[in-house]
């Protein structure tokens, strides 16, 4: 699939459903994207969110690319950035469940090293 287009500027709903969307058709990098823009484009005390959940997502696609180091930098730092945004983020984003996933795949990455199936492995991004 072609890369998403940049620059589109969403609502955050928009931003988190489109980018859950693409996590669980197995495509975290253009999920990156999506959250890139959101990054981008929102307001200033929401970057370190939005930074850290694109992170968490380019973390996954280096883990389903078979870069186990790089893969699990990339989760340790998204999940550091999202902790201070609280248990229950902005917008119902689930940054307990996102930590604990992100710490999950990270170590079983350093375990293992094996490229993990990126839809099988999606996080959730907001709670239920």
């Amino acid at each position: 699939m072609d890369r998403q287009p940049e620059g589109v500027v969403r609502s955050p709903g928009e931003t988190l459903a489109e980018a859950q969307r693409l996590l669980n058709a197995g495509m975290p990098f253009h999920a990156h994207e999506v959250l890139e823009d959101a990054w981008k484009s929102g307001p200033d005390e929401e970057r370190g969110l939005w930074r850290g959940l694109a992170q968490l997502a380019v973390g996954l696609t280096h883990a389903a690319r078979g870069n186990a180091a790089g893969g699990a930098a990339l989760l340790a730092r998204g999940a550091e950035s999202i902790v201070p945004y609280g248990a229950q983020g902005p917008y119902g984003i689930d940054v307990v469940g996102l930590t604990c996933w992100a710490a999950a795949l990270r170590d079983d990455l350093r375990r293992d090293g094996s490229p993990v199936p990126a839809a099988a492995r999606a996080p959730r991004l907001r709670m239920r």
